[in-house]
């Protein structure tokens, strides 16, 4: 993330928006952060990147407490139907949770048997589960009235992750995946992350629920920039050149899936990998008028892995991503037509019940 941070401030100050070193700019950037441990320390790190030994600010609630901004439904705005939930992830897979395994089937195998050590595990060795062996459930808890999704590909996306998160950071390969995963093996399991997040984040009714809030206070921050003037409870402050929200890839998934918004990067489509940002850019053009463009951008899995320092000539991948019901033919996004499509896609008016140290 350090390394991400310090390439942003290259690449924007060749866009004329920074200058490329010093702290005089520094107070024309708010970065909001998830109060977990994990993205405060994210948030902290593109900080010192992008404007080193200036101290600028991450601004977060407490740890353990929640916040709206990223996690609506558990601050109680919002209302969640987990059987109309149900109902439209059963439309999405045929009726049958089981259909997951079958379309799946060729990269749950491959999982399968790096989980079995490539196959070196025998049976005289220990009974293993096979990943194939967990029963798939999809059923709304009605204790605690939340959805449940369950199954061999459910646990696989976790497992993935796990996997992907030693390949990134640089562990010996010999011991990545007990020594049988590579790059392009780890691009064909993420597939499996992938197809469970697009299922239980990118379904719409999901979607629109879960991301309603977010992206109404992204909405009000760019207004804040296109009026500039101060909009009610807008995160960030007019005159900001950049709002960073460090959040979750559960976030990016959901407002993508409430946008309909798609990508491929880095040979794997819609992933939201470590670091991965969703990017939403304001444009003025010489008279007066306000588009907006977006881009999707990460570093690619061995950039990570290597630790590469992200210059104009190795940066991170970004690509662009049209917006249905906004987007034209070169991809940018008359300013009031994305309003309107936003305005449209929130499920309600939403209080904002973000409180910022």
């Amino acid at each position: 993330m350090s390394l991400f941070g310090a390439y942003d401030r290259t690449w924007l100050a060749s866009e004329d928006l920074f200058a490329s070193s010093g702290c005089g700019d520094a107070d024309r950037i708010t970065i909001l952060a998830d109060s977990d441990q994990r993205t405060r320390e994210s948030g902290k790190a593109l900080a010192e990147g992008m404007f080193p030994g200036c101290g600028l600010e991450v601004h977060a609630l407490p740890e353990g407490r929640n916040d709206t901004l990223f996690h609506s439904m558990s601050g109680g705005v919002g209302l969640a139907d987990p059987a109309l939930e149900a109902a439209a992830i059963r439309g999405r897979i045929g009726g049958n949770v089981n259909n997951l395994t079958q379309a799946y089937h060729s990269q749950l195998a491959v999982l399968d048997r790096v989980l079995a050590a490539c196959g070196q595990t025998s049976a005289e060795d220990h009974k293993r589960i096979s990943i194939f062996d967990i029963p798939a459930r999809l059923a709304v808890d009605t204790g605690r009235h939340r959805l449940e999704m369950r199954g061999p590909l459910n646990t696989a996306s976790s497992l993935t992750e796990d996997l992907l998160l030693e390949y990134t950071d640089g562990m010996p390969i010999a011991h990545v995946g007990w020594g049988c995963i590579d790059g392009a093996s780890l691009r064909t399991l993420m597939q499996l992350h992938s197809a469970a997040e697009d299922l239980k984040d990118r379904t719409p009714v999901v979607a629109h629920t879960e991301a309603s809030n977010l992206l109404d206070q992204i909405l009000r921050a760019l207004e804040q920039q296109v009026t500039g003037k101060p909009v009610a409870s807008a995160p960030g402050k007019p005159g900001d050149r950049m709002l960073i929200l460090v959040g979750h890839d559960t976030n990016i998934a959901t407002v993508s899936g409430t946008l309909n918004l798609d990508w491929i990067l880095d040979a794997r489509r819609n992933d939201t990998p470590p670091g991965g940002a969703l990017v939403f850019e304001l444009w003025r053009s010489a008279t007066g008028v306000w588009s907006l463009r977006v881009y999707f951008t990460a570093q690619t899995l061995e950039q990570m892995r290597d630790s590469q320092v992200l210059t104009m000539k190795n940066p991170p991948v970004r690509v662009p991503v049209f917006v249905p019901g906004c987007s034209t033919a070169d991809l940018s996004c008359p300013f009031k037509a994305f309003a309107a499509v936003v305005q449209r896609a929130i499920v309600q008016p939403l209080p904002v019940s973000r409180t910022s140290p």
